[in-house]
């Protein structure tokens, strides 16, 4: 049983989420010298889009935001901090992500992360995502919720 539970976020989270986001990417920083700031706006994240928050001992140590578009939802963020990796939190996001797309009524995801952060793009990959370009520094991914094969699929459906 985790020792963390999710709930939606509120506006109150934002500076916490901030810290939480800044420690999560803080590994990325002494290789990527071109890494976008990814801790701001989470005050108005909260009000316009789906946040979600993981707290242990009423702290935040992780966040999720997710950006409902026409045809789509766009996995903005997701950032676990450094003291909770290994405890399943990671993936209990992206099962909450694929939920509140279905939720919407939509059956794609889709998210951009840095072309230098490789072990993402390939830990994306094992979850059924695949890339559909690429433009500057990102790498654009996509994983269609169309009867999702689940982990490991090489299956591309669009």
């Amino acid at each position: 049983m985790p020792n963390w539970t999710i709930r939606r976020a509120e506006k109150k989270d934002a500076a916490a989420l901030a810290d939480c986001c800044d420690a999560a990417y803080s590994i990325y920083a002494p290789r990527i010298a071109d890494l976008p700031a990814v801790s701001d706006g989470f005050e108005d994240d909260s009000e316009r889009n789906v946040v979600w928050v993981a707290a242990r001992d009423n702290r935040v140590i992780g966040g999720l935001v997710l950006l409902p578009k026409e045809d789509h939802v766009v996995l903005a963020n997701v950032a676990i901090d450094p003291s909770a990796t290994g405890a399943g939190l990671g993936r209990a996001f992206m099962d909450l992500a694929e939920a509140e797309t279905r939720k919407l009524g939509h059956e794609k995801l889709r998210l951009s992360t840095h072309v230098d952060m490789s072990e993402n793009v390939q830990l994306y990959e094992h979850l059924g995502w695949y890339e559909i370009g690429r433009s500057g520094n990102k790498v654009h991914m996509e994983k269609s919720l169309k009867q999702s094969s689940g982990i490991g699929s090489s299956k591309h459906r669009r």
